[in-house]
């Protein structure tokens, strides 16, 4: 299955999950990493429940700290 993942074409196996997804890309503190899936925020609760589907486009935003 095709998806973009932080905008590049990825393939998967089918019926793969966020949370396998941020476990198969090594994701370090995936409680510090927020995901849009289409465009959309998914909760972190979901992550395990939202199975991926052909041409998805799944972002992963990290938080940042820092400051003055």
């Amino acid at each position: 299955m095709k998806v973009k993942i932080n905008g590049k074409e990825s393939d998967l196996d089918a019926k793969i999950t966020i949370a396998d997804l941020l476990v198969q890309n090594k994701v370090e503190s995936p409680d510090m990493v927020s995901v849009q899936l289409n465009g959309e925020f998914v909760k972190k609760e979901e992550f395990a429940k939202t199975v991926l589907k052909e041409q998805d486009a799944i972002d992963f935003l990290y938080f940042m700290g820092g400051g003055l």
